[in-house]
Order: C-alpha cells, then sequence, then structure tokens
C-alpha cells in the first residue's frame, strides 16, 4: 500500500520562553534547517512542510524555509491543530509526522521507525512519547490523516486547538495507539534510552547546551545523534540544562 507521508514541521517566531529560538544560529546555520535536514533525511518521508502562523512575525520563517526550497503552509497561531490539519491537506497527506521546529538533535533513524511501527501495526496514531524513554528533543508522533480528520471535526477544547495531538491521548477508546519505546527500537543500548536527556530547545540553557555540541562537533552539515550524545557525556554537558522544567498543556 502506498502511502503519501508528509513530516509537517511546527515553527514560529513567536516562543514565549524563548522568542525567536527557531533561527537562533547552531554550528554557522539557522537552528531550524538542522530541523529541516534531519526530517529530510528520513527515508520513510516523502513531503517536507514548515507551517507557521499568518503573523507579521513569521514572514522571516516563510521567507527563510523557500530559500531552502521546503514547502511552506502559514495558518492560525492560536489554532495550531487547524493549521496543521489544513498543512496536511494542502499536499494531500496520507499520512502526517508531526515534528516540533526545536528539536535540532532530532534522530532521522527514529522517525523512520516510528512511522515504520505504525504501519506495522496498522494503528492510526503511534509515538515515542507515551512512555518517555527517548530523550527530549527526538518526540516522532505520526497518525493517519483520516484519523487527524476526525480529531479536527471533533476538537473543540482550547487545550487541543493549541497541543496538536492531545485530543488522540486525551481519548484513547477512539483510536488504536501504539507506543515505541527506546528499548525495543534501539536494542543495543543505544543512547536513545535516556528519558533525562534535554535535547530541545526551550529556554537559554537549553541552547547554551545545544550550541556547546554544535561548536565543539566535528561534522558536515549537521551532527550525528550518537555522535552528539556521546560528545554530551564526555565533556559533561547535560548538567546545563538539568534545571528546565517541560511545559504542561494548560
Amino acid at each position: 500500500m502506498s502511502h503519501h507521508t508528509v513530516a509537517i514541521i511546527q515553527a514560529r517566531m513567536g516562543s514565549t520562553r524563548l522568542p525567536g529560538k527557531v533561527l537562533l544560529p547552531l554550528g554557522g546555520r539557522f537552528e531550524l534547517d538542522h530541523v529541516v535536514d534531519r526530517v529530510q533525511s528520513a527515508t520513510n518521508i516523502d513531503t517536507v512542510v514548515v507551517a507557521t502562523s499568518t503573523k507579521q512575525a513569521d514572514d522571516i520563517i516563510e521567507w527563510h524555509a523557500q530559500q531552502t526550497g521546503v514547502e511552506v503552509f502559514r495558518g492560525d497561531e492560536e489554532n495550531v491543530l487547524d493549521r496543521m490539519y489544513r498543512a496536511a491537506e494542502s499536499v494531500d497527506a496520507d499520512e502526517v509526522v508531526r515534528i516540533t521546529a526545536d528539536c535540532p538533535l532530532l534522530d532521522p533513524a527514529t522517525v523512520d521507525e516510528v512511522i515504520a511501527q505504525r504501519r506495522d501495526t496498522g494503528v492510526e496514531y503511534a509515538t515515542n512519547i507515551l512512555e518517555r524513554t527517548f530523550p527530549r528533543g527526538l518526540d516522532v508522533e505520526v497518525f493517519t490523516f483520516e484519523s487527524f480528520n476526525r480529531v479536527h471535526e471533533h476538537a473543540q477544547d482550547p487545550a487541543h486547538l493549541e497541543h496538536v495531538t492531545l485530543y488522540y491521548r486525551d481519548n484513547p477508546d477512539q483510536f488504536e495507539f501504539h507506543s515505541v519505546t527506546a528499548e525495543e527500537t534501539f536494542r543495543k543500548g543505544s543512547p536513545q534510552n535516556r528519558p533525562n536527556l534535554r535535547l530541545t530547545l526551550d529556554e537559554a540553557a537549553d541552547y547554551k547546551l545545544l550550541r556547546a555540541v554544535f561548536d565543539g562537533l566535528e561534522y558536515d552539515r549537521t551532527p550525528g545523534f550518537a555522535d552528539a550524545v556521546d560528545y554530551i557525556d564526555e565533556h559533561g554537558l547535560a548538567d546545563i540544562n538539568t534545571t528546565v522544567s517541560q511545559k504542561k498543556p494548560k
């Protein structure tokens, strides 16, 4: 069965804790460039779309994404669910991969694995965030467009409109789920099984850690995931951002 698998990267300038974070410099490029590169190198993805808002502040994201040859969709800033849904609809997605733009060390192999497990199990929603075994910053959610259509139709709670996939997790009786864990995915004691490691970009301390990695490692376009984790461990960098708390859905 053929799938048109579309990765949608949620990106905007108006982050509350670290405004403009997706265009902060990392390793001589913008943070968003690394996310796009890493998503594009996942073999199970056909199309990559950057979904940003229609606010003037996000004109720069549209312009920059176009420079890098990525498709852009612009929609409502507050109703992120609608923005993501219309982005998927605009490119005729059969299968949607949700990625947030603050994950510059996202692992392409993990993206491929979550997609593969959704297809193998035939479920409507597969993710590696139901049980936290991966570092933060490797979050991947994969769902069928058909199920997303139902979510878009029924979700009304403001939290469900802001947090695109929360409706799935709040209504487990309505959908078939599959949880992907690091243990079953990476059997060789891989660095993925590190739930307390923060590789995402939410606050200044996160940027400090990521800058240390991107400035210290040798790589071509973007660092290898395992190389980055090894570098963090060798230089004791994981403590830099341990005090940053993850924002919870309201």
